[in-house]
């Protein structure tokens, strides 16, 4: 679930019809091979759902077998001859990621690296590695995943990296001084850092491939006010007052319907950040949207993205 956009906030397509983008628009994938992070419950199973119905091989990157079990039996149930692997992924663990990774790296082929899987706003919690969880997660584990993979990425012709943020990245602020909360915690501020950090973390990989001659598009999108189990990690008197809101909220369906076009559009271009358009983010549609002016700020990027080396280990792309 994503909170709703503060007020000012807009699409760039606006002005399309609500029915302008939907599953039905996702071109083939035959021949394609596409991990996504997350992909046993909410935007990401859905767009497992879809691009393994259009042909593509997924691959789920989750961290309990048993969810992805059962992912792939629902997955399968609709469409029988689905090409679906289980990757064992645990984003809250580095050393997961890379095992993760060297899996990845032995298939012929990456098109797609679908960074989605998330926490949202839990108690204060350490991830394995000692980052605290929204910010390990979010950001770091998937810096860290992709780093691992851009070799098989950028070996594949017209490969995508695909970030998944949220509105509230025009909240966000990178904290360096006190990246893992030891000083002060407050869980929507560090959601929000986590949130602009992917996009900060898209710009910065998009700059970077573009100085190296990459042929790696890295691209974003958002879900809008979508009811996903990220809910799971909330308070419980938020948790009781859903279902009084879930009326107004994107179904997963049509959450992932922004994740579906920055992953297969073949008008997506680097840079592209594409969200729900019209109704305050709560329209069954996928178009471009806004990224806040602040994280823009190259600057930033950069300096993100070295803290996020020294942080997980994995270099890449550092030579520029």
């Amino acid at each position: 679930m994503d909170p709703v956009d503060p007020p000012g906030c807009s699409s760039l397509d606006e002005g399309l019809p609500m029915s302008a983008y939907s599953e039905a628009s996702v071109p083939d994938q035959s021949g394609k091979t596409c991990l996504i992070t997350g992909a046993n419950t909410g935007i990401g199973f859905e767009a497992a759902r879809v691009l393994a119905g259009r042909g593509a091989r997924i691959l789920l990157g989750c961290r309990s077998e048993t969810r992805a079990r059962q992912a792939l039996e629902r997955i399968r149930a609709l469409h029988p001859a689905a090409d679906l692997v289980w990757v064992p992924l645990d984003l809250a663990r580095l050393p997961s990621v890379e095992a993760a990774a060297r899996t990845v790296a032995l298939e012929p082929r990456l098109d797609v690296l679908v960074n989605n899987a998330g926490v949202m706003l839990p108690p204060k919690t350490l991830t394995q590695d000692g980052f605290e969880l929204q910010f390990g997660v979010n950001h770091l584990g998937h810096f860290a995943l992709t780093g691992h993979l851009l070799d098989r990425l950028a070996a594949t012709p017209g490969s995508r990296v695909v970030h998944v943020s949220s509105v509230t990245h025009r909240t966000g602020r990178i904290d360096f001084d006190d990246p893992h909360a030891e000083r002060s915690y407050g869980a929507m501020r560090r959601y929000g850092m986590s949130k602009a950090a992917n996009l900060y973390f898209m710009l910065e990989l998009a700059r970077r491939c573009a100085a190296r001659g990459l042929d790696v598009t890295s691209l974003a999108c958002h879900p809008g006010v979508t009811n996903t189990e990220l809910i799971r990690t909330l308070p419980r008197w938020i948790q009781a007052l859903t279902p009084l809101a879930r009326p107004f909220f994107n179904t997963p369906e049509a959450g992932a319907l922004p994740t579906l076009r920055a992953a297969t559009s073949p008008e997506a271009e680097p840079t592209d950040y594409y969200g729900p358009i019209r109704r305050g983010d709560r329209s069954p549609s996928a178009g471009r949207a806004d990224i806040a002016p602040h994280v823009r700020d190259e600057r930033v990027g950069r300096r993100l993205w070295d803290l996020s080396v020294e942080l997980t280990g994995v270099s890449y792309l550092t030579d520029l």
